[in-house]
Parts: C-alpha cells; structure tokens; sequence
C-alpha cells in the first residue's frame, strides 16, 4: 500500500488516498529476469587471445605506444604554429637557466643539467600524450637525485675538507673525481628510475598515483622547498660548506652555514640579492599584466644574460673570489653504459623517484587535459617518463619530470601541442653545441637566485593549513605528517612515511564510519539522518540502519555495537533481562505460596476438614507441578519491565547502498546478527545490495538453512513497505508520514 495525492483544479483542493503497489523482494525480481549466457574461457584461450594480432589491432598498439603518429599528421599549421613557436622560444629561455640552476641540486656539474633539458624534452614529444607540459629538470627530482650522489659519493671519499680556498691542484683534482662520481651516482638513479617506471606502465599500472593524494603530494613538495632553499643558502652566501643528505640535513646545513655566516662573500650576496629582487620583479610584473602582456617577460634569461656579461666584465671570479659555473663541455658527449654496480645501492631511491616523477607529471597534465578539452593515459604517460629517463640516462641524463612553472608558460603563451617543447629542446641543444662556453662566467650565486625564487609558488602552499583545518582534518593530518617527516628523515624516508600513514587514514575511515537511522521525507521515497533534519520522520515499529563502510573483518564488531546502540535493541541485554526476570518472577511466585500455605495450615483447627482440603487443593500444586512451572505460564503483562523495548521494534532493515564489499567475517557476523534478533521477535531485513556484494554473500553461503533471499528488497522503500503490510502500521501513521499540500496549492 502506497500513498497517493491527486490535485483537483477545480476545487483548489489535494485528496489523498491509499493504493495497493506490489512489493517485490530482490530474489523474486531476479527470478524473473534471464541471465545472459557468458562464455569460458580457460587461461590458454585468454592468452591466445590476447597473444592474436591483427592489423587493427596492430595499428592501435602502434598508436597508443607513439602517440605523435595519431596528432602529428592531422597538425593544423595555419592555426597551431605561430602559437607552438611563440611557447616554445618562451620555454626554452626558461630551459637554460632552470637547467642550469637545478643541476647544482643534483650535486652534478651544470652542463648535465642542459644535457637533461635536452634529451628527455624531445623524446617527450613522440611518446607523451599531454599535449602542454614542460618536460624537463624540476627541483623536487633534482634534490632527490643530489641526496643520492652526495650520499654514495660524499667529501670525505676524496679528501675534501671544508674550506674557503681553492687554490690547491690536488684539491681541484679532487673536486673533479667528485663530480665524475656523483655523475655516475645519477646517471644509475635515472635508469633504474626509468626502468621501474617503463615496468609498471607496461603492465598497466598507471592507478599507483592514486596513493599519493593532494595533500600528501603538497606537504611533501613543501617540504622539499625547505631542502631546496636551505641546500642553496651557501651558494648565495659565497660559503663553502660540507652538503648533507638522509635525516635531519636540513639541521645539520643550517648550522654549518650559521658557523661559517662571518665567512660570507659580500660581492657574492650582492650579486645574488640583486638577482632575487630582479626575478621576483619580473615575476610580479607577468603576474599583474599577464593578460596585456602578449608573452611573459623572460627574466630569467636576462638576468643570466646580464649577469655573465657583469661577471665576466669585471672578472668576479679573481677580483672578488666569487664562485662561477665555471667549464662547460663544447658539444654532445658520446652515449655511455651507466655504471650497473651501483643500481642495488640506489634501488628506494630510484623507486621513489620515479613514483614521484609521475605523480608530479600526471598531476598537471590532468589539469590542462581536462581545462582544454583531452584526455591523457596514464599507463603511456609512466611508458614515456621511463623511455626518456632510461634512454636519457645513456647520454648523461639525471631525472626529469614535469616543471610546473615552465608548463604553464608555455601553455599561457598560446602552446598546443609538444612541437613547443621540441623547440625548446632545439634551442637547448644550439646552446649546448654552440654558445654554451659563453655561460662559464656565470655566477653559482645568480643559478641559487633562481632556484630560490621559483620555489614561491611552494612556500604559498603552507596556506594549505588554514584550507584543510577548515575543510577536513584528517587531510590536514596527512599534510603535516608528509611535512615534518620529508623535512626531518629525508625525501625518500619521509615520502615512505607519508604513503604509510595515509594509508592507516584509509583503515581509520574504514573502521570509524558513519551509522545512521534513516527516516522518511514526507511523500517521497528517499530516507534520511532522522539525527539531522526535523522533518524526517521514521516509521513506527521499523529501525532503518546505515553505516557507510563495507562489511568486513577490520569493523565487523564495531558495526554490530553500533546497531544495537543506535537502533537501542540489544539481544543479549533483552534475554538476559528476560531470563533474570523470569527467576525473579519464579521466586516471588513461591513466596507467595509459602505463605497462603502456612496461612492455610493455621486456621485448619478452626475449620471443618472438607472446607480445609477444598482451600489448600486450590490453592496448592497439583500433579506435582512445582512454582517453577507455573513462572513460565508468566502473563506478558508481568514481564512488561523488560519487554519495554521490544514492544517498539519488530523490524531492522539493514541499508547496504554504501557497502562495496563483505568478507567471511562480516558475512558471518550479518548472519548473527539476523539470527540473534530473530530470537527477541525482531526480524532483520536488507535492502540495496548491489551486483557484486550479492556475488560475495553467494560465494559465502550465506543464503543456507534459516537465511534465504526473501530478506533482500531492492530499496529500502520496498523493504519499508513490506514491513509495513506485516505489521499492520499504515492505516494508523499515515497523518504522522504525509503533510498534506492542500493550502500550499490554495496559496498558489
């Protein structure tokens, strides 16, 4: 039975009435519906299906792996070109420097940092599927990759000690067999990197970026600016100090920089001040007239520009003792087998790298995939980091990934496809082969400059705290943790730590869901938190329970200690009450009999004997029933106390819309819990199990004995209504359920 209202125009007025609407539990609507017949396959077919080519399938294959054949000859000239030449010139002005900058946090000689602004960035183009990103060096992987080199190949391996002078030959040599070895330390982190990530986009596991969430990702790449910026104050300062990596080397810099702080080189920190003030000048100024401003100002490539042209000029490097780039190789150098030795030492490294490298990479490539219109895969895109990163690896390549700030330059400066990071890289490689000899007086001051500079957009993110303390604590909790523990273990320790702790978030979800009781919004069927609205009201007699978790063994019991509590029906506690009742009754019962008895005896000698046989026959057992027998014929009127919550509640029905999934565990404690109740005369339902939540309950045998599907309704309306028929509560409650409209409709 269902209500009904019907608007009558005429009269202005809504009648309302009751209509017979059949209810069907789930396995009857199941039993009139034909399964589709699905074909087996055993493994041998799957593989030899798998294993068939075909043309076609041949060409999707090709097209999936090299992307650049599907876009590439539909390229419209007219319309994309200016466009990808404009953003490419734009990029590259930034490659230089930014290359340049970052291969000091790699611990590695500069001109390896034009080397990996080269040779990724154009094998990007053929095998990537964004369409805007900025391939290339990125501080974050740059760090990385240094606390690797710095830790397999420290100072002390070759007898450099803290010092201000560099006139030593030895000494110089010694720097030489330092940078020759950190190359080698690099140059393994990046193939194996490159390896783990070609591996796992192969077999199709691009989903492993899910794990590092938003919050995790911005706490860690915060706290990475902070190595970043700490890493580069002895470069600005002029100071020569040892360089740390592992836990706490952020302290340990701060401190070896403060002890060395009167060593400063003035015509160092002026240069390099002068710089900030210029970049953060230059930046301020795009970010206020970017939109009348037809391309950003490169000021990064001005102030390498002037900057060299000052240094070499007045020849800081002798009149001041300012530190300079200094040798930069003319040309490409030969491809070269990377030092296999060295891979197992740098395996966690490697590994956090490249998941890291993708993140970061995905990430933006998702945003401006879905702010212009694409889509991007995330298997090719792990397939095209790899192939850069292990094949760049041969040519001396350190790890690359996507450059935030450079992405959306070129992309804000009209990019459209990767022809604009291909110019890029052209404009790195004429550098590299032709003009790069030029830089060598360029001050290590004005390269910290930059890095400094660019890590502004990561320092606002500690505005991430007020967000997430607003917005979600528990994100917050990830933010901080990812925070505290990359700046205090390490990157790659912290970034363990993070994932690890993200994940115990997830279990925490899992275990403390949310459990509702559910009522109806008058004249409709959805149900709602009876908690949270006034209007919801909920059925006589009828519990509906909701926890928006799946069922499994991790929060079977706290699911079962919610239900009772929120439903206020515990089975136990009611038996136990009945049964204590019981005796209690039983006792007081023969008490009361003893006493007529010993009443009765006392008056016999003042009665005639058949009167004193008729009292005590009537009032005595008889046929040898004792006072316990007669404590279970107890009236329900006697047990009342405690029958008082039972008298309330003849149905539960169990809303499974949220649940994914149920386990052995939890299918064994639903069943319990349906048998448990049963006992006290309440009767449990569930409504809204989906397709594969059926599958585990079948698998598990749930439906067997005294547990059959006729407890499975489709809705919880359904369920609502058939519970309703059965205990007869329609007729009474319809004025509490339905709100008539009539005046609503008068008003109108």
């Amino acid at each position: 039975m269902e209500h009904v209202q019907e608007h009558d125009e005429g009269l202005g007025q809504t009648q309302m009435y009751w209509v017979e609407r059949p209810v069907y539990n789930q396995e009857f609507l199941q039993g009139q519906l034909h399964k589709k017949e699905k074909m087996s396959q055993s493994l041998g077919q799957k593989i030899a299906r798998s294993c068939r080519c075909s043309s076609k399938k041949a060409k999707s294959h090709l097209y999936s792996f090299l992307p650049v054949l599907k876009w590439l000859p539909r390229y419209p000239v007219k319309e994309y070109l200016l466009g990808d030449i404009v953003s490419g010139i734009s990029t590259g002005v930034m490659q230089l420097p930014q290359g340049l900058a970052y291969a000091l946090l790699a611990a590695v000689p500069p001109v390896f940092g034009l080397y990996s602004s080269f040779y990724p960035v154009f094998l990007y183009t053929f095998f990537g599927t964004s369409r805007h990103i900025s391939i290339g060096t990125f501080a974050v992987i740059s760090l990385m990759i240094g606390g690797v080199a710095v830790r397999e190949a420290p100072d002390e391996m070759f007898n450099i000690m803290e010092s201000n002078s560099t006139n030593s030959t030895d000494l110089l040599e010694n720097y030489k067999a330092r940078d020759a070895m950190r190359v080698k330390v690099a140059v393994a982190v990046t193939l194996l990197s490159g390896i783990i990530q070609l591996s796992l986009g192969l077999l199709r596991f691009g989903f492993v970026a899910i794990y590092l969430t938003e919050p995790l990702v911005r706490g860690f790449t915060t706290a990475a600016a902070v190595h970043v910026f700490t890493s580069q104050l002895k470069y600005l300062l002029g100071i020569k100090t040892k360089r740390y990596s592992g836990a706490l080397s952020v302290v340990y810099s701060l401190i070896a920089v403060l002890s060395n702080i009167t060593k400063t080189n003035i015509a160092t920190l002026v240069v390099g001040l002068t710089c900030i003030v210029l970049l953060l000048s230059g930046k301020e100024i795009n970010d206020r007239f970017k939109k009348k401003l037809p391309v950003p100002i490169p000021m990064e490539i001005i102030v390498v520009i002037v900057a060299t042209g000052v240094s070499a000029g007045m020849n800081l490097s002798n009149t001041y003792e300012v530190d300079i780039v200094g040798d930069i190789p003319k040309g490409l150098l030969a491809p070269k087998v990377p030092d296999i030795n060295l891979l197992s030492a740098v395996f966690v490294d490697a590994l956090a790298i490249a998941i890291v490298g993708f993140s970061m990479a995905v990430s933006m490539a998702k945003i401006f995939a879905l702010k212009h219109g694409y889509t991007i895969d995330g298997n090719q895109e792990l397939i095209a980091l790899g192939i850069c990163n292990s094949a760049g690896s041969f040519f001396q390549t350190f790890s690359i990934t996507c450059s935030m700030s450079r992405s959306l330059v070129q992309e804000s400066t009209g990019g459209k496809t990767q022809i604009a990071g291909t110019l890029s890289s052209i404009m790195v490689l004429l550098v590299i082969v032709a003009i790069g000899y030029l830089f060598e007086p360029l001050p290590q001051t004005v390269l910290a400059a930059i890095v400094m500079v660019n890590l502004k957009g990561m320092f606002k993110q500690f505005g991430d705290i007020t967000h997430f303390w607003r917005t979600s604590k528990i994100e917050l909790a990830i933010w901080i943790v990812a925070f505290v523990a990359s700046v205090l273990l390490g990157l790659d320790y912290g970034l363990l730590t993070a994932v690890a702790f993200a994940m115990i978030t997830i279990i925490y979800r899992t275990q403390s869901p949310q459990y509702r009781i559910l009522g109806q919004i008058p004249n409709t069927d959805i149900y709602c938190d009876v908690e949270e609205y006034e209007e919801v009201k909920e059925y006589p007699g009828i519990k509906i329970f909701q926890a928006n978790a799946s069922l499994y063994f991790a929060n079977s019991e706290l699911y079962t200690s919610a239900l009772k509590k929120k439903t206020g029906v515990d089975p136990c506690a009611v038996l136990a009450a009945k049964k204590k009742a019981e005796k209690r009754h039983a006792k007081e019962l023969q008490q009361t009999n003893e006493h007529r008895e010993k009443a009765v005896l006392k008056h016999t000698s003042d009665m005639e004997t058949s009167v004193k046989h008729e009292v005590i026959n009537d009032e005595l057992p008889l046929n040898g029933k004792s006072a316990d027998a007669n404590a279970q014929a107890t009236s329900p009127d006697e047990l009342e106390h405690f029958m008082e919550p039972m008298t309330n509640v003849h149905y539960i029905i169990l809303d499974f819309t949220p649940v994914n999934f149920v386990d052995s565990v939890g299918a064994k404690t639903l069943k319990s819990v349906i048998e448990e109740y049963k006992e006290v005369g309440v009767f449990v339902r569930i409504a809204g199990c989906s397709g594969p939540v059926m599958d585990d309950l079948t698998r598990l045998n749930f439906f067997e004995k005294s547990t059959t599907r006729d407890l499975l309704f489709h809705s919880v309306h359904d369920a609502v209504l058939s519970c309703q028929l059965k205990v007869g509560s329609v007729p009474q409650t319809a004025s509490d359920l339905f709100v008539t409209t009539s005046q609503t409709h008068m008003e109108n």
